[in-house]
């Protein structure tokens, strides 16, 4: 019986008509958001999840509600009351359709992201954390729905149950402050709120589950607490479906009230993740294994194969400098990618490479990619900019000992290396540097491997300069 009502529930149920809705508004937020980024599980799996919670959820929510509110709208709840099924169950039957087929709806969108990304060479596996939770709020934005719907039945309970939960969401975000707020437990929420959409999250270490374990905890009670609000009012069933309803939305309440308490002693660990203590496991925090990817000669540039994309720009932006400073003492004899380590205090998420810069047994320098840091997305062009203005300036300076204090002659080497003699202000170091940038690649680094120690010491005048 319950079965062949589940299944009339599925074939008149309204929802089928938002499908197409909910694909177009999937591909307008979410899906053109997340081809947009590189082909990184950890940034398009998060940001999918931000995004297809937002999606769905009014639609879910407007859905649910008029479907709720279906017997009170027509006036059928007393003519209703004398068939074999109590009025709950009848209720939990339509919840459950409306659920599948927004289940279904989702699934079919992150499936479609997920194989794109998989099919573009994205490293490693798919993230399925953040695709459980976004699939896990579909049950209780059902259920929020229909509760608003069977206990207020009118035809404004949808749209305005669906703007109201719309908002909601917002407002949760908004109120996150710090990495020990209960706020956190909201399904919009990733990783660490105010970091948006990081590449330096879960790439090098692994996706902890402590958040979205606690999410589920907390969707799984609302879900059941709602739901049992429905079965709370007279004429739902006799007393004992009542006593169970209210067993159902007690147990929902404090399931839900424990997952916000875990999520309150939340912190952002050293890798940019979410950590809960009574969750979190310490295997978790193993570095992800990993072969580098390598291009380039003298010197080899060794990215994460994750950040594979990035690779060519890295080369082509230290190609010039790594020719020229190449076997010369001080230079690296291999550029790797470093880690990114985060550390939250007062004034926000502070953002850093893990370790030092420089590795001395072999001489390597640990490369931080401007995309590992919070901010937008940068192009390739940008990216190789940014690691030829920073990591450059740093081989180079490291070569000719212009770390601090520089000197004019040093000044003028460094920005004639990285191609910039237009940014040197002294006018005369600014001449030399257009001097030296002119000269063939050869004829560079044999004046400089001629007259590093010079260089070195300081006592290289802009003069001399060729």
């Amino acid at each position: 019986m319950t079965a062949r009502l589940l299944r009339l529930e599925l074939r008149r149920n309204a929802m089928v008509w938002m499908l197409p809705l909910l694909g177009l508004l999937f591909w307008l937020v979410a899906f053109r958001r997340g081809i947009a980024y590189p082909p990184l599980w950890n940034i398009r799996a998060t940001s999918m999840q931000t995004a297809a919670v937002s999606v769905f959820a009014p639609s879910v929510v407007g859905v649910a509600a008029w479907i709720g509110s279906r017997e009170g709208r027509h006036g059928m709840t007393g003519l209703l009351t004398s068939t074999a099924r109590p009025r709950w169950a009848r209720q939990v039957v339509a919840w459950a359709a409306t659920t599948c087929w927004a289940l279904l709806a989702y699934l079919v969108c992150v499936g479609v992201l997920y194989g794109v990304t998989a099919a573009q060479g994205a490293w490693g596996g798919p993230l399925w954390w953040p695709a459980i939770v976004g699939a896990a709020s579909l049950p209780a934005f059902a259920a929020a729905g229909f509760a608003a719907g069977a206990l207020r039945p009118s035809r404004l309970t949808a749209p305005v149950a669906a703007v109201g939960v719309f908002l909601a969401l917002q407002l949760t975000v908004q109120l996150i402050h710090g990495d020990r707020s209960h706020w956190q437990i909201s399904p919009l929420v990733a990783n660490p709120w105010n970091l948006g959409a990081d590449q330096g999250v879960a790439t090098f270490y692994r996706y902890l589950p402590d958040l979205p374990i606690a999410q589920l905890l907390f969707l799984a009670g609302c879900t059941a607490a709602l739901l049992g609000v429905v079965g709370l009012p007279a004429g739902s069933g006799g007393p004992w479906l009542r006593r169970s309803a209210a067993a159902v939305t007690a147990a929902g309440l404090l399931a839900a009230g424990s997952a916000a308490a875990l999520a309150g002693t939340a912190r952002i660990d050293p890798h940019g993740m979410v950590a809960i203590p009574v969750l979190h496991r310490a295997a978790d925090d193993r570095p992800v294994p990993y072969t580098p990817i390598c291009e380039g000669t003298p010197v080899p540039v060794c990215l994460h194969p994750a950040y594979a994309v990035y690779l060519p720009a890295a080369v082509e932006a230290l190609a010039p400098v790594l020719d020229a400073v190449a076997g010369l003492p001080g230079a690296p004899v291999r550029v790797t990618q470093a880690a990114t380590t985060y550390r939250s205090g007062p004034g926000g998420i502070g953002v850093a490479r893990a370790g030092e810069a420089w590795s001395r047994t072999p001489t390597e320098y640990r490369l931080l990619l401007p995309s590992q840091l919070p901010g937008r997305t940068l192009t390739l062009e940008q990216v190789a900019a940014a690691v030829r203005a920073d990591a450059g300036h740093d081989i180079v300076a490291s070569v000719i000992g212009a770390a601090r204090d520089a000197t004019p002659a040093q000044d003028a080497v460094v920005a004639a290396l990285l191609g910039t003699p237009a940014s040197v202000t002294d006018p005369d170091a600014a001449a030399a540097a257009q001097r030296l940038a002119a000269l063939p690649p050869d004829a560079r680094r044999a004046w400089l491997a001629e007259h590093l120690d010079a260089l070195r010491a300081g006592t290289l005048t802009v003069e001399q300069l060729p």
